[in-house]
């Protein structure tokens, strides 16, 4: 399988075999008008198997999303062919609108102007709660 590098763009890179798809929907990724390539299970020494997502634009992208999904991923900024910039995501402490309450009494189901935010509850398990009701996300 071939698949060109990328002169300008973005590599999310080391995501855990199967949340490619994940994180690739949540980005929105298919609506953008550019090459993306989601590339599943691929052999890693690192992780075993590992998915890659490339695309071949710069475009505004969510880390908050990709930390969520997969904080062992990493994001590669290329520019002229060359990586400019590596970051390692982590969990955020705030995600809004990634992930919806599904507490029906909470306010957020009866106020639809209200964003969806969610606080890390736990690090360790990943645990985030409504920051309104304190529901558990799943």
């Amino acid at each position: 399988m071939n698949i060109d590098p990328i002169k300008n763009g973005i590599v999310i890179d080391h995501i855990t075999a199967g949340k490619g798809a994940q994180i690739y929907s949540l980005l929105g990724l298919d609506s953008l008008d550019v090459s993306v390539a989601l590339i599943r299970n691929v052999s890693s020494k690192r992780l075993g198997k590992k998915d890659i997502i490339k695309i071949d634009a710069e475009i505004p992208v969510n880390f908050d999303i990709i930390g969520y999904v997969d904080p062992g991923a990493t994001v590669n900024i290329i520019r002229d062919g060359v990586t400019v910039e590596k970051k390692t995501m982590e969990p955020p402490e705030l995600l809004t609108d990634v992930i919806k309450c599904r507490n029906p009494r909470c306010i957020t189901t009866t106020e639809q102007e209200l964003k969806h935010v969610f606080r890390l509850y736990d690090a360790e398990t990943m645990e985030y709660r409504c920051i309104y009701c304190e529901t558990r996300a799943e």
